[in-house]
């Protein structure tokens, strides 16, 4: 050693240029060697010195890495790998500190007593070394570095409080994936930086950060070693950590280490704690703050001068005890630990007999342990290559091939990948041996390739584990506050600055469905401050969009196509119901209230149409009293009112008045008082519509599927609404009330009180079998009675000469008159469909045969009403609706409904049939009476022959009358009554 070579200690707190005037002192001689820490920031000076001097000068050489250029001049290395004995002009070791490090700190030490430049020796680090390396160093010179930017502690925060450019410190990889995957879905991703990773995933993920790609880190205690990063803030999760034996807690100085990388030149920077960290302690903050730390007294040491006669030897001399009293025993490293395994197995023990054997013993035993993994596995390792090394002086090729082809795998997750990169790591070790392979450079290159293969795969499973770049990419601009670039295709899909954010719904955005809480607000506040424009153009395209591309639902919402932009909500009058739109706030009042506009004009010409007949009642003013008063309510009632709830004005209506609402067509049932033009399925759905609104329904009633005649009753249907969809509740069925005056008028035609069965055309219009039509008359008011009885064969008939028509009964020997054209009448109806009248029939009418006469429509019809002219009303229906709309298919081998099953025997056969009567009292008995008990009202209609209620006819074969009821006087015929005036030219013909 020159006598003239310099020591200098150049101590500090972080952030001082310690390691960048060490760079700058090695350059300035012609050769140098420095030792870094970490061979993350070896790779990191490595890259500085070869950006001045170039890649043919500059050497680095760590565990697992070297490149050794020819004309090498300076040389960077971790402390472990700094050549010895090489007579460098300069010599410099970073963090010095470190000597008092359990696991390492011994290496460091052994430099700072031993290594030194033969010009300028340099030991950078913590001011607390100071008396340390005074004590042990003679002549040593110090120079003290403050440092050039203010570091202030800001407290705890939470991780989703944390201000961009932090980092956020874990001691262990769970922990920093919890937080990064946290940070995530918070902020929109972070960089991932781990002393475990390889130099070029690390590098990777820090130029992600340093490029803006993301604005967060998550770290281990790594980055406390000298890392440059461009940090404002560092975050502590804990305040406690694992050193390889036990957990403790972080001694203020440590802290200190990893706070001050926030800030770098003269950009101050702050610390905190986050997560589940407890605050600082005022005096550990302070002294944080102030650079004010316990000296270090006492370094870790292991002896360096290794005798190799023996393992004993070794061994013993590795452990021996230091004499300075400012030195300690290192701890067992895994290095000693590892040998004194291998002196216990019996070969080895067998190979170790002279010095270069325990020596090449010794070298294997030094193989980090990256894997992990237990110590006998990582023995059994070690011993497998000590003895291929020690029997044929290298380790075999085929061997190391498959080790090294079984690791080369891109595929799995991030521990799967970081694991096999802690496996080719030993092997990029064992390849960077001299002599250990027979070529050197082939395997050096092979587990090169692997690593890079395996770092470039990691660092893309981080990035797409934790950097959501859509949303990284929509806060960077966001702070920058820049105007985005918002593009909306033909489906709605809605992308910013290129990045899928979400779906446009009408004038409401939809974020991603899969983003987060906290990552769909910002995406969500970047999407609408960039759809502004958009809006509007949204706005005129709707404004101009014709009716036939709006519509509503039967919730009340209003479409426009597949988007829902409004809903409708009760106005004053029924008729008039008001529009609620759905439009973001951001896209301005002023396309609220052109959309609100385009909303309103529709529907108030949907209903203009489909209503027209009701809003031409209700602007007629030749209607005046009685007349002006009921067509009031029809409307209130949308074109629908039960006639029981106005059998009293009903009955107040002269013809006039009458004649008047019917010029409107409205349709004077035994039922229901109705609008047939307003039973289509166009205005029953607008109505059940309208009516909900009025009543404040929160779920409105559907309406019914067009064209079905009886539909099963929702029991918990709000009450009106089966009036509302144009059905009356009978039973566990409703029936269309058009439907259902057809049915009343052939129920007039019967002898209610005696009795009467289902006629075939009874069935045929309700589209029911017996049993259904049974439940359908028990919901009216009727008494059904089930009976069996002998079936009636098919009798001959025969046509005679004379044109009549002569039925032989079989049970008689007389002949049965034939029918009169009138009691034939029914029975020569054709059948009706059961899906008949309300299926968009074409203007005009709802039935296209003409209904039946009712009673207020023909003057002098006889009914089975009470005095007061109300029908008889249904009691309530039944809770249990049909499960199916249709009539049941009758399959072959079943009996229809209303006949008995063959017998399995021969004898006669049997049918089911009912018998029906009025079975209610009060008025509808009253009126019963007044015809007589047990006679038969004029106009019933011939009483069935046969059947268990009607009357016995005459020996002449003819049925007789025995009605007491003098002679019905003849009522004035309405001259407004198309049926009367028809009927007054037919007298006038006689």
């Amino acid at each position: 050693m020159a006598t003239d070579s310099r020591i200098v200690a150049v101590l500090g707190p972080t952030n001082t240029g310690k390691t960048t005037y060490a760079i700058e002192r090695m350059l300035a001689h012609r050769t140098g060697v420095i030792g870094l820490p970490l061979r993350l920031l070896a790779r990191e000076v490595y890259d500085r010195i070869v950006a001045l001097r170039g890649p043919s000068v500059v050497a680095l050489v760590t565990g697992e890495e070297r490149i050794v250029p020819p004309r090498t001049q300076y040389w960077v290395c971790t402390v472990e790998a700094m050549p010895e004995g090489m007579g460098a002009d300069f010599a410099a070791v970073d963090e010095i500190q470190l000597c008092a490090d359990p696991e390492r700190g011994h290496v460091f030490t052994d430099r700072l007593l031993r290594m030194r430049g033969l010009h300028e020796t340099l030991f950078m680090g913590s001011d607390t070394m100071r008396g340390t390396i005074a004590a042990l160093v003679p002549k040593v010179q110090f120079m003290r570095r403050e440092r050039m930017s203010e570091l202030v502690y800001s407290g705890q925060k939470k991780i989703s409080r944390m201000r961009p450019r932090s980092a956020i410190v874990g001691f262990s990889v769970e922990n920093v994936y919890a937080i990064a995957e946290l940070i995530r879905r918070q902020k929109g991703g972070a960089a991932v930086v781990m002393g475990a990773l390889s130099p070029r995933t690390r590098n990777a993920q820090v130029e992600m950060y340093q490029n803006g790609e993301v604005d967060f880190l998550v770290a281990t205690d790594a980055i406390g070693m000298g890392l440059n990063l461009d940090v404002d803030h560092i975050a502590f999760s804990s305040l406690t950590k694992f050193d390889g034996r036990r957990m403790r807690q972080l001694a203020p100085n440590e802290l200190a280490q990893i706070a001050g990388r926030a800030g770098r030149g003269f950009k101050s920077g702050t610390f905190g704690t986050t997560g589940d960290a407890p605050a600082l302690d005022d005096g550990v903050a302070r002294a944080i703050m102030d650079h004010q730390f316990t000296p270090l007294s006492k370094i870790n040491w292991r002896n360096h001068a290794l005798q190799f006669g023996s393992i004993d030897r070794l061994i013993e001399t590795l452990e021996a005890k230091p004499e300075e009293e400012r030195l300690v025993r290192a701890r067992e490293a895994d290095d000693l630990r590892a040998l004194k395994a291998l002196g216990q197995v019996d070969e080895v023990f067998a190979r170790c007999t002279d010095g270069p054997s325990v020596r090449l013993l010794w070298d294997v035993c030094r193989i980090p342990d990256f894997r992990g993994i237990s110590h006998a596995e990582h023995a059994d390792l070690l011993e497998r290559i000590f003895c291929d090394l020690h029997q044929v002086g290298r380790i075999p090729e085929d061997w190391l091939a498959r080790q090294i082809k079984r690791i080369d795998r891109t595929d799995g997750d991030i521990d799967a990948l970081s694991k096999r990169l802690a496996f080719i790591r030993t092997w990029t070790y064992v390849a960077q041996r001299k002599g250990w392979t027979g070529d050197e450079s082939h395997w050096r290159g092979a587990t090169r390739v692997v690593e890079d293969r395996l770092s470039d795969a990691l660092h893309e499973r981080l990035t797409q584990r934790f950097v959501d770049r859509r949303t990284s990419v929509l806060l960077r601009r966001l702070g920058q506050k820049e105007a985005m670039v918002a593009e909306v295709n033909e489906t709605g899909e809605v992308t910013v600055e290129g990045e899928y954010v979400g779906k446009l719904d009408g004038f409401r955005f939809r974020a991603d469905k899969g983003a987060g809480g906290a990552e769909e607000k910002t995406i969500k506040s970047a999407a609408l401050q960039a759809l502004a424009p958009q809006f509007h153009l949204r706005a005129d395209r709707f404004y101009n969009a014709p009716d036939t591309e709006i519509d509503f639902t039967e919730q009340g919402g209003l479409m426009w196509g597949s988007a829902a932009v409004g809903k409708l909500v009760a106005g004053s009058d029924p008729l008039k119901p008001q529009v609620d739109v759905f439009v973001d706030d951001v896209a301005g009042p002023e396309v609220a209230q052109k959309v609100q506009r385009r909303l309103q004009h529709f529907i108030d010409r949907k209903i203009a149409a489909l209503f027209e007949p009701l809003i031409g009642l209700s602007k007629d003013e030749s209607l005046t009293g009685l007349a002006r008063g009921f067509a009031f309510q029809l409307v209130e009632n949308l074109g629908i009112l039960p006639r029981a709830a106005v059998a009293d004005d009903v009955k107040a209506l002269d013809q006039d008045a009458r004649g008047a609402l019917r010029k409107h067509g409205i349709r004077f049932g035994q039922f229901t008082i109705f609008m047939p033009l307003l039973l289509k399925p166009a205005p029953t759905r607008l109505r059940l519509v309208l009516w909900s609104l009025s009543k404040g329904l929160n779920e409105f009633p559907e309406s019914p599927p067009p064209g079905l005649v009886t539909i099963p009753v929702e029991a918990d249907a709000p009450q009106g609404a089966d009036t509302m969809s144009g059905y009356r509740n009978a039973g566990t069925r409703a029936i269309r009330i058009d439907m259902l005056e057809r049915l009343a008028d052939m129920l007039r035609a019967e002898y209610s009180r005696g009795g009467f069965e289902a006629k075939a055309d009874m069935l045929s219009i309700t589209g029911m079998t017996l049993e259904q039509f049974a439940d359908l008359m028990q919901g009216l008011g009727y008494k059904a009675e089930k009976g069996e009885r002998e079936k009636v064969k098919p009798v001959d008939t025969t046509t005679p000469k004379d044109g009549t028509h002569k039925v032989m009964d079989e049970t008689a020997d007389t002949e049965v008159p034939e029918k009169t054209d009138l009691d034939t009448a029914a029975d020569d109806a054709p059948d009706k469909p059961v899906m008949d009248v309300a299926a968009e029939e074409p203007a005009g009418g709802i039935i296209d045969a003409p209904a039946p006469a009712t009673p207020d429509d023909t003057p002098g019809a006889i009914s089975e009403m009470s005095d007061d002219g109300v029908a008889p009303v249904a009691e309530e229906p039944a809770e249990t609706p049909l499960e199916d709309d249709r009539i049941p298919d009758v399959p072959a081998e079943e009996t229809p409904q209303g006949t008995a099953p063959d017998a399995e025997v021969a004898g006669p056969e049997t049918e089911v049939f009912y018998t029906f009567t009025w079975g209610r009292g009060g008025r509808a008995a009253n009126t019963q009476r007044r015809h007589g008990a047990g006679d038969k009202p004029k106009g019933r209609g011939k009483p069935r022959k046969g059947g268990p209620r009607g009357n016995k006819p005459d020996r002449g074969g003819k049925a007789q009358n025995f009605s007491a009821r003098p002679p019905r006087k003849e009522k004035q015929i309405d001259p407004d009554n198309p049926f009367a005036a028809a009927l007054m030219g037919l007298k006038d013909n006689k």
